[in-house]
């Protein structure tokens, strides 16, 4: 495991220490009580690392979208997902694990090495991995993966609000807001909801006793 002191924002001295291709993953959506968990490798080429990358909760929606956009031109990047199922088989860790595992495994070629945001190493990685506690804030490559993992869920979230209007997805991204609370109890629980998280289980119990 990385640690250290915290730095003004992410620069690519871990990805220089570490050397050859490295991928910076991270993982998004561990909170919600609703959608899936997404996870994002990026691998940057350090000739061309977009301006403005850094943990994507600093960064301004606006901003996110146009970098996701442009290191998706500049770098290799890779998202993977765990669905609800998989969220309620595993339990949220080990679901975020898993993405973070396939989006390492989709990128077009295996690193040589994956600094991965948190203190845990997901399972049967295709490569040597390091983990980097608040990696987001201190690894561009962890920052990127940040944000396109943040992006590419968010589009998800806004897709289901769609299919499912009245738990305001769109603005909460699933999380337990109390505009989404109270749209649980009024309007129940839906086949995007994980039903082993507790508000959702509690409904549900209540629904059947």
């Amino acid at each position: 495991m990385v640690s250290g002191p915290m730095q003004d924002g992410p620069d690519f001295s871990h990805e220089r220490a570490l050397g050859g291709s490295v991928a910076g993953v991270d993982e998004v959506g561990r909170g919600p009580l609703a959608g899936p968990v997404t996870a994002a490798a990026v691998v940057l080429d350090p000739g061309a690392i977009p301006e403005g990358l850094n943990d994507s909760k600093k960064v301004p929606q606006a901003k996110r979208e146009a970098l996701f956009d442009t290191l998706h031109q500049v770098a290799q990047v890779s998202i993977g997902w765990a669905d609800i199922d998989e969220i309620d088989a595993l339990n949220i860790r080990g679901a975020s694990l898993l993405a973070m595992r396939r989006a390492v495994e989709g990128l077009p070629h295996v690193p040589s090495h994956a600094l991965i945001d948190g203190n845990a190493v997901p399972p049967d990685m295709p490569c040597p991995a390091t983990t980097l506690i608040k990696g987001d804030a201190r690894s561009l490559s962890i920052a990127a993966a940040s944000i396109v993992a943040k992006v590419a869920r968010d589009r998800v979230m806004v897709a289901l609000a769609q299919q499912h209007p009245g738990y305001g997805w769109e603005r909460n991204a699933g999380y337990g807001t109390a505009e989404h609370l109270a749209a649980l109890r009024d309007l129940g629980v839906t086949p995007a909801h994980r039903r082993s998280f507790k508000p959702v289980h509690n409904i549900l119990y209540q629904a059947n006793n």
